[in-house]
């Protein structure tokens, strides 16, 4: 049986000075806050040992902690260059050796951007680096793991929600990371309220089917953004960015879903992450 999950994606400005110092220490600090996954951060290459990574995946056995990985930020599953495209499919095969030392299943990855072709021409080379990585991920003994292509913030990115559900039907165990200040950044404030995340499920519903929408992964975080999308995170403490987090968990409670919910605020992620779980809880 599946449950919610609230974590944090990488460590937050609170890490050192509460007296933890590497890696092997993660269990410890999100059990301080008593919450249920982390998102270890690879964005900038995959450069975790497998053999300190199978020692945090003990450490995370006690306290029941799940692990996902965040892959690099350089993937470009629609990249006009072949070989960029290709190599895409090497570090998420490293991302995937990864997350199974660390006892996790899941993940997350960028699409790419459209660069100077169509949207369409973007999309249409992402779902064929998308087959690819699925062969590749099966042929290397990772059949068991999820992968999840996110929504992205930026409006010249290729990461619209209809784009990632798209890449979310080459195989069933594609579930889509819904980054919901990515998608707030994306449609210029998009989401105002519990109508326009109702829309948004909705569609994983109808996309996806009842099982993959209600285990989706998630990103939450209030972003700002110019006319071109995203420009930066903040933390729950910046209310004059949204989009508000609440009427969401409301809904998650509601419709019993089950996704996992990475707080990605800027530096306090594990503190708003507890918030989430605190406020879902009481409800």
């Amino acid at each position: 049986m599946s449950k919610i999950l609230f974590g944090a994606a990488g460590t937050g400005d609170s890490f050192a000075p509460m007296g933890f110092k590497n890696s092997l220490d993660i269990p410890a600090y999100a059990a301080h806050f008593e919450l249920g996954a982390f998102e270890y951060q690879c964005g900038h290459g995959v450069r975790l040992g497998l053999e300190k990574a199978a020692a945090m995946a003990k450490k995370a056995q006690e306290t029941g902690l799940v692990f996902s990985v965040h892959a690099p930020y350089y993937i470009s599953m629609s990249s006009l260059e072949e070989e960029k495209r290709l190599n895409s499919i090497q570090y998420i095969l490293q991302s995937c050796a990864v997350v199974k030392a660390l006892g996790g299943r899941r993940v997350i990855f960028h699409s790419g951007s459209c660069g100077k072709q169509s949207r369409e021409e973007a999309l249409e080379k992402a779902l064929d680096t998308m087959e690819k990585v699925v062969k590749a991920v099966d042929e290397a003994g990772y059949e068991d793991l999820v992968l999840c292509p996110e929504t992205m913030g930026k409006i010249g990115q290729l990461g619209s929600l209809e784009e990632v559900m798209a890449l979310c039907q080459v195989d069933k165990r594609i579930i889509p990371c819904i980054d919901f200040g990515h998608l707030n950044a994306r449609t210029l404030g998009g989401i105002a309220g519990r109508e326009d995340y109702i829309k948004i499920l909705d569609i994983l519903k109808e996309e996806l089917g009842e099982e993959r929408a209600n285990n989706f992964h998630s990103h939450f975080s209030r972003i700002e953004y110019t006319k071109g999308g995203e420009k930066r995170h903040w933390t729950f403490a910046d209310t004059q960015f949204g989009p508000e987090p609440q009427p969401l968990l409301q809904l998650l409670k509601e419709r019993g879903a089950t996704p996992t919910i990475i707080c990605e605020s800027a530096g306090t992620q594990a503190e708003d992450a507890a918030w989430m779980q605190q406020y879902y809880n009481s409800l």
